[in-house]
């Protein structure tokens, strides 16, 4: 029985965290698999050093829009397969999703949509939500172990959220996207942090603009889900708020394989 470290996080563009020493981080760090969020690249604008990592396999999905969205895995083991997308248009042209298949377990890696810009962004968001879950689901009755990490762009509970009166009424925090988590938990899925962890306090994004990070005034808005028929495996779940150069900060778990 091995033991893989899995880590997810939206830098706010690969090429801005490239600057910081994310290389040098990632050999640090040492993961089995890496997903990466938000990386605001084609793959052809990346430098080759991003792409071809020592001891890693690298995979990238990016939108249509440049500069916008898109997800990338670095994986010390090739996956039997790799799936740009859910198979919906609507959904895959923004680069949003990867989904890898390991010999023990599938693994999502998603950017998902934030509903903040407008009414319709909030609508395509819960359209999202509802297209995700309905995939996952299709997978978890064929009795698949699943992994999902990335960035939710909500936070679940009033202990996930500094100010949670005052964020309301603000997407992130509404009411119906805190209503699709329940949903989401209860088709058999779990939240690996709140199994180590029920402390408040712990945040995985901050606002730059107000500098809410010296503050730790925060959002968790990042997450590692696993199905049930998983949990046994999940060894830990963790945060890394210590790691700087986005306005998030790695998350990862431990699982047994």
């Amino acid at each position: 029985m091995k033991k893989l470290k899995i880590l997810s996080w939206n830098v706010n563009g690969l090429r801005a965290v490239h600057k910081k020493g994310f290389l040098d981080w990632i050999l640090n760090v040492n993961p089995d698999i890496l997903c990466i969020q938000e990386t605001k690249a084609h793959e052809e604008q990346l430098p080759d050093e991003l792409k071809n990592v020592n001891g890693y396999q690298s995979y990238f999905c990016s939108g249509e829009r440049k500069g916008y969205s898109g997800v990338a895995i670095y994986t010390k083991e090739k996956p039997l397969s790799i799936k740009k997308g859910f198979g919906d248009k609507k959904f895959d042209s923004e680069g949003r999703i990867l989904i890898a298949e390991y010999p023990g377990f599938y693994l999502f890696n998603i950017y998902y949509p934030n509903g903040k810009a407008s009414a319709e962004r909030l609508q395509y968001k819960m359209e999202f939500y509802d297209a995700f879950l309905e995939y996952v689901n299709k997978l978890k009755k064929k009795g698949k172990k699943i992994i999902i990490c990335g960035d939710v762009n909500t936070a679940h509970k009033e202990i996930d959220i500094a100010r949670p009166k005052e964020n309301s009424t603000v997407s992130g925090f509404l009411p119906e996207e805190r209503a699709w988590l329940d949903k989401f938990l209860n088709n058999g899925f779990i939240d690996t942090f709140r199994i180590f962890n029920q402390e408040p306090n712990n945040y995985t994004w901050w606002d730059m603009v107000t500098r809410a990070r010296e503050r730790n005034v925060g959002w968790r808005i990042d997450y590692f889900f696993v199905s049930e028929n998983a949990k046994k495996d999940v060894l830990d779940a963790f945060i890394m708020a210590d790691v700087m150069g986005s306005d998030h900060c790695p998350i990862g778990i431990e699982i047994s394989n």
